[in-house]
């Protein structure tokens, strides 16, 4: 699926969001549930604690009407109202006793009903009041056994306490592991989005702007390889098409420059002058028939090398330099080109006299020294003068020295 440059920025968008509302929804999930689980937790113990309290209530309250009808003559009312205390705890253990799915605690509960229902039924009976203290007996041990009962239960209570903070615990640990986990993987597929969305968006451009520093060293056999069609892609159709303008207009230049060159080279050797045309870093750059004719020189030993390093006659390189120094027109020059055999340094003109010794029948024999040579006159081959036309460029590096000799002062 092609997608353009915006459509692609904005799905990168969208598949962030979403990510964002992802790992919000998920970590939103973990606390609900947390809270959840904290809050049920929570709910039961309160409630179970309630309860308790409650029942420790009723259960002091039933030892104090038990002591008094254990002191004192019972009453009727007093009686009554035990029974009304009775059938309140009975109704709280067995509230209590739903809330628990411990079978200890549920087995310490239904002593205490069996204990409390029996208290109820011995209370109830109020011929056993007549009978002794037998009935009074009975209803001293139940109550203490209901007593013993709800110490017991307290124990376990304390020891369901203990574990329902381990558990608390424990599920708050698993909630911040998974957490842990979901965010752990949702940063890893964050940094997987961005290495590849960007690198996918900013490779077209890549592309052109190697295309472009190609461009800028005037390597016009370049081309840029996009098959997306979107705005980038529509780019590199324009950018290809300008390139290959280019490659036309270079190959133009190319052609031009050649019919230039073919042309004042043309004009050069019409001349029927010795003409030289040296750049701005002092390296030849074209010499016509005459100029190869009278230096005795290959194309390939002078052009586009330092004049220093040819065998390029000392006055012309020193008028050249005086040109490049000055960067301006040098008149008449005064040229003089020694011949070849004269163009190494000259030797010392004081020369000692050599002995030749001759062994003739073991004697040594002094051969007369000979008359010290006459100096002789340089022999030039050419002599002339020389004038120097700078062809100014945009830059000084691209200025170029003309050079034309001539036997004869030009005017």
């Amino acid at each position: 699926m092609n997608l353009s440059l915006r459509g692609r920025v904005t799905w990168s968008f969208i598949i962030a969001n979403l990510v964002v509302l992802s790992l919000t929804f998920i970590v939103f999930h973990y606390l609900n549930n947390l809270n959840k689980d904290i809050e049920s937790i929570t709910v039961k113990s309160n409630r179970v604690a309630l309860l308790t309290d409650e029942i420790r209530i009723s259960a002091v309250s039933l030892l104090k009407y038990q002591r008094r009808i254990l002191t004192n003559k019972p009453t009727p009312q007093q009686v009554d109202k035990i029974i009304n205390l009775c059938e309140g705890f009975t109704s709280q253990l067995h509230t209590l006793d739903s809330l628990y799915k411990n079978p200890d605690a549920k087995k310490v509960v239904g002593q205490m009903l069996s204990y409390v229902d029996s208290l109820k039924l011995v209370l109830s009976k109020g011929a056993l009041f007549n009978r002794g203290g037998m009935g009074m007996t009975t209803i001293g041990e139940l109550s203490d056994k209901i007593l013993d009962s709800f110490s017991e239960f307290q124990d376990i209570q304390y020891f369901e306490t203990v574990e329902r903070d381990k558990k608390i615990k424990k599920i708050i640990s698993e909630t911040k592991r998974h957490m842990m986990i979901v965010l752990i993987i949702g940063f890893l597929f964050t940094i997987i989005l961005a290495l590849v969305i960007p690198g996918k968006i900013a490779l077209p451009f890549k592309k052109i702007k190697d295309a472009i520093r190609e461009l800028q060293d005037c390597n016009f056999d370049v081309s840029i390889y996009y098959s997306q069609d979107d705005e980038i892609g529509e780019i590199a159709r324009e950018m290809n098409k300008m390139i290959h303008s280019f490659k036309v207009f270079e190959e133009l230049r190319a052609d031009r420059i050649s019919v230039e060159n073919r042309k004042f080279d043309a004009l050069a050797n019409l001349v029927r002058r010795p003409v030289l045309v040296a750049n701005a870093n002092g390296a030849l750059i074209y010499l016509n028939n005459q100029s190869y004719s009278l230096l005795q020189v290959q194309s390939e030993d002078v052009i586009g090398k330092e004049m220093a390093e040819t065998v390029v006659p000392m006055s012309i390189i020193d008028t050249f330099e005086l040109a490049l120094k000055r960067r301006s027109k040098i008149e008449n020059n005064e040229i003089k080109i020694h011949a070849k055999h004269q163009e190494e340094d000259e030797k010392p003109d004081a020369k000692e006299s050599e002995k030749e010794i001759n062994l003739v029948e073991g004697e040594v024999i002094e051969a007369p020294t000979g008359e010290e040579e006459e100096e002789k006159e340089p022999e030039y081959i050419y002599v002339g003068y020389a004038n120097v036309i700078p062809i100014r460029g945009k830059e000084s590096s691209l200025d170029y020295y003309l050079m034309v000799l001539s036997k004869e002062v030009f005017t």
